[in-house]
């Protein structure tokens, strides 16, 4: 299978992170809950996680690293903790589901940062307008699940700490392809899966605490500390983190992580975005086919989305499929991004990259591509 879904989830894994899964599953218990070899063991799994992310991430204490299910489940925990009902809210006008429906449900009013897609000068002047007295807090994507676009954060995070407002950064498809440096940003949070760019397993992620302070829990129950007290302890990451940890699926985090590390940040996103560019450049040369990028893949990470003229996207979906090239189409859980880019109404064929695609993946689906659409 060629497999161009790494949006949703980066499917070829190092080989370190199943085998530290089968190793957590083991020699593993939980951490907290015990002195014997097999708790203390996943109590110091958990602690160098926390500690490699931290580092990575400009953290200072890897106290302030959560560990979540998701990035869905991290930004409800920060979002909730800042927006009270019926807050108002800037949002980037290409947030995903995971951002607009927590702010739904709140009540939020939501102001949306409209800009054209690529226009990094024009999001930062619409936050510009926005960011007003009484704003409770702003929400952003670093890169847009849907068409790849690298947002100006560094700019958002500079009027957000000038005017005092809460910055919560959706770091899903950044993580472990882009350098986020929580101290310089100042923002209160960033929250990420831990089974896209950072190469570990389903159901892990991270919420980074740049203001611990403010964080709510979401969920309270055992921690394994202050068992005799009622309410959730008042200290990270103890106070939002209730339940039993998933040790491998941590430990498969941690492996995931080492291996970004080591391969470094720089050589990820410049593989992905050359893979990225020699789609871009061979659709381009197909009938009726309309690609979302800007020459050189400027202002654009590793995701490409196309739309054929007179075509189903989810048919075309299909037959590549059938074909063993694995995409996504539709609209992505992000219609905000496909209103703000007009595509709404086709939704787009998505292809998105990770470190183990291959220019030769790419040729062979430019030539089914041009056999389906010719």
């Amino acid at each position: 299978m060629i497999y161009l879904d790494s949006a949703a989830t980066t499917f070829q894994k190092p080989r370190t992170v199943a085998s530290a899964m089968q190793e957590a599953l083991m020699t593993m218990s939980s951490p907290g809950r015990g002195g014997h070899p097999a708790a203390m063991r996943a109590a110091e799994t958990a602690f160098q996680c926390r500690s490699e992310l931290a580092e990575l991430f400009g953290l200072e204490n890897p106290e302030q690293v959560v560990f979540t299910s998701n990035a869905t489940h991290g930004l409800n925990i920060a979002i909730k903790s800042l927006v009270p009902p019926g807050g108002r809210v800037v949002v980037s006008g290409y947030e995903h589901n995971a951002v607009t429906r927590p702010l739904t449900a709140l009540g939020a009013r939501i102001a949306v940062a409209e800009a054209p897609l690529f226009d990094s000068d024009a999001v930062t002047a619409a936050f510009d307008r926005l960011i007003v007295p009484g704003t409770s807090a702003v929400v952003c994507n670093y890169v847009s699940n849907v068409f790849g676009f690298i947002q100006p954060v560094e700019q958002i995070a500079a009027i957000c700490r000038a005017r005092r407002v809460p910055f919560i950064i959706d770091a899903s498809q950044s993580a472990g392809v882009l350098p986020l440096d929580m101290k310089r940003l100042g923002a209160a949070f960033a929250a990420m899966p831990g089974h896209k760019g950072l190469y570990g397993p389903q159901g892990t992620g991270v919420l980074l605490c740049g203001d611990g302070g403010t964080a709510r829990p979401l969920l309270e129950g055992g921690t394994g500390s202050l068992s005799i007290q009622q309410e959730m302890p008042d200290f990270l990451p103890d106070r939002l983190e209730a339940g039993t940890h998933n040790m491998p699926g941590i430990a498969g985090l941690l492996a995931g992580v080492r291996y970004v590390r080591q391969r470094g940040l720089r050589d990820i996103c410049d593989r992905e975005r050359r893979l990225a560019l020699l789609a871009a450049e061979g659709l381009r040369t197909l009938p009726g086919v309309q690609v979302f990028a800007l020459p050189g893949l400027r202002d654009q990470a590793g995701v490409l989305s196309v739309v054929p003229k007179n075509r189903d996207v989810e048919a075309v979906g299909d037959a590549l499929a059938e074909q063993g090239i694995a995409v996504r189409t539709g609209l992505h859980c992000a219609p905000l991004a496909h209103r703000s880019a007009g595509t709404l109404d086709t939704g787009t064929i998505r292809l998105s990259f990770s470190d183990f695609n291959t220019p030769e993946e790419v040729y062979r689906t430019l030539t089914v591509l041009r056999d389906l659409l010719g």
